[in-house]
């Protein structure tokens, strides 16, 4: 038992157990970039002790983990900044509640409706975005997704009073953002190893849940200037992600990409000794990220004794760069030959799956309990004792998006420190479950961040109004950890299943955030505010707790569902 993580049963390897450092014992002076531990596994020699690359890539130089560093965190960057204006249709309405209602003539609740057309679009559209990119990879979905935020975002500004509009041009906003809400984290797994892949998705998970948040604060003054209003709100969106559409079209090429089965060490049953069994395959293959890979040196003549071996265990050394031209294309071919339909329906019984189960509360609950609190924010600022319009009621978003940042820079110091520091105590085995652990401060700071808004929000005459503002901030740090702690158990624990796990906690978070929006004010006007938020927080606490027995017996269920495999058994494996 590895820090208290309970050991499979069975004698088989468990796929995403991994040996993250070859020697546990290995100190820079005896192991260094130019002496690696063993000579027949790839390794980051960056640092002073060689890393064991996971997964091991192929000598194909059109393989995604041979591209330089700058390249794969362009393509990141872009899709980041992409997400943000994409998900900042989330909350772009809140700031703006009563003006709509008064604009339309309609209760609060039909308002805050528009926001969960949103999110059943993006639900729905990932049931089927997931089997495309499955099948085609996950290019020309995002190539869709920016177009479709276009379009919708211009309808949604010139609805003029025809509300039933609004809410199909929000219901497409949801279409065009679910390539980014569901595919983003796993194209990091697309890009990175294992031990670089930590701030990549926090930054992703900033992007995709936190950057929205500075949308209520450019809303709430957009709508006070005479010439622009409301409308604009979504003109700029359509203005902003049409810049966005070159940079994702010359810049972002297909991440997709079929490596050999044992190269994926982080998900196949590979064990070191295989390795050992091809003496005449050694590579002493050494990635500083952003240096040339074997590949590139040996089709440079620079190393031929990587293309030697490449011909063995890591193949493709061979295969020609893809052409300018190539890597632009829309479509790239079949990377899979499965059912459609078969992909579509996989997400499904998924949801009896404990990891991804556990997954979709963990990231999904909260991001619920955020958007019931965007969706009543405006109720409780712009009634008594306050009475501030919509332009304060925005800036008080700053909180939430102060939070954004905050728990994005504390994923990222943690993630990858933290999985490293534990992986060293674990003798040089990575467990998934070390992701587990950032659990805590979501448990810390956003737990506490629902009782202080829940405590202050209620009683404005005795409280400082920033203090709701504060608890908002922390509640949103909160979310951004848990979200990045989910994200990287998944795609380190389940990296086969990745997206369809993904698209399960989609469809959870946009389905229970799409019934809260129809529930919100009745529950704070039949319950009250202090009575509502005691008793969400103590569900979240409770969310937060089975992060124990997760992290426990999660290798047991790694293995478990590895040898009983859940989507063999509805027949819908591939």
């Amino acid at each position: 038992m590895g820090l208290g993580i309970l050991e499979p049963r069975s004698a088989e390897s468990v796929p995403g157990t991994t040996r993250y450092f070859e020697d546990p014992e290995t100190s820079p002076a005896t192991a260094t970039a130019t002496a690696p531990v063993s000579s027949n596994l790839k390794y980051d020699t960056s640092g002073p002790v060689p890393i064991v690359l996971i997964p091991q890539p192929s000598d194909d130089p059109n393989d995604p983990l041979n591209w330089p560093l700058w390249k794969r965190d362009l393509i990141v960057t872009i899709l980041s900044i992409t997400s943000i204006f994409a998900t900042c249709l989330g909350p772009i309405l809140a700031a703006n509640t009563l003006t709509l209602s008064l604009y339309f003539r309609l209760k609060f609740t039909k308002i805050a409706v528009l926001t969960g057309w949103y999110l059943l679009g993006v639900a729905i559209a990932a049931i089927f975005f997931v089997p495309s990119a499955r099948i085609w990879g996950k290019r020309h979905l995002f190539l869709i997704g920016t177009v479709t935020l276009i379009i919708s975002s211009v309808w949604g500004g010139a609805v003029k009073h025809n509300y039933d509009s609004l809410a199909a041009a929000r219901f497409f906003q949801g279409v065009g953002t679910a390539p980014f809400e569901t595919l983003v984290n796993a194209a990091v797994g697309d890009l990175y190893f294992v031990h670089e892949r930590g701030k990549r998705m926090a930054l992703t998970n900033l992007a995709v849940f936190g950057g929205a948040f500075f949308t209520p604060i450019l809303v709430g003054r957009i709508t006070h200037v005479k010439t622009l209003g409301w409308p604009w709100t979504f003109y700029f969106v359509a203005i902003f992600t049409a810049v966005c559409l070159p940079l994702v079209y010359f810049f972002v090429p297909e991440t997709a990409f079929v490596r050999p089965d044992h190269l994926n060490t982080d998900i196949a049953i590979v064990k070191h000794e295989e390795y050992q069994k091809h003496p005449d395959h050694q590579t002493a293959y050494e990635l500083n990220p952003g240096r040339p890979t074997s590949a590139e040196r040996a089709s440079e003549g620079q190393d031929h004794e990587s293309h030697r071996s490449a011909t063995g265990i890591f193949a493709g050394a061979g295969t020609p760069r893809k052409s300018r031209s190539e890597n632009l294309r829309i479509f790239n071919g079949r990377v899979s030959q499965e059912s459609f339909w078969k992909l579509a329906l996989r997400p499904f019984p998924l949801f009896a799956h404990p990891a991804v189960l556990w997954a979709s509360l963990i990231q999904g609950a909260m991001i619920g309990w955020t958007v019931f609190m965007g969706i009543i924010l405006a109720a409780i600022f712009l009634g008594p004792p306050l009475y501030w319009n919509e332009e304060q009621t925005g800036y008080a978003y700053a909180g939430a998006f102060v939070g954004a940042v905050v728990g994005f820079l504390m994923a990222g110091a943690l993630a990858d420190w933290s999985a490293k520091y534990m992986t060293r105590r674990n003798n040089g085995v990575y467990e998934p479950e070390f992701r587990i652990i950032l659990v805590i401060p979501q448990l810390i700071f956003g737990c506490a961040g629902l009782y202080l808004f829940g405590i202050t929000a209620a009683a404005l005459v005795d409280y400082p109004h920033v203090l709701p503002i504060v608890g908002f901030g922390l509640q949103v740090g909160g979310m951004v950890i848990g979200a990045v702690a989910a994200s990287l158990y998944i795609v380190d624990a389940h990296r086969d299943i990745a997206i369809e796990a993904f698209t399960t906690t989609i469809i959870f978070k946009n389905l229970f955030s799409f019934g809260l929006t129809f529930s919100a004010y009745d529950w704070l006007v039949s319950a009250g505010t202090y009575k509502t938020f005691m008793w969400i927080s103590s569900i979240q606490i409770i969310i937060c707790l089975t992060s124990i027995p997760m992290y426990i017996f999660g290798k047991r269920n790694r293995d478990f569902f590895h040898r009983h495999n859940i989507l063999k058994i509805c027949g819908l494996a591939g």
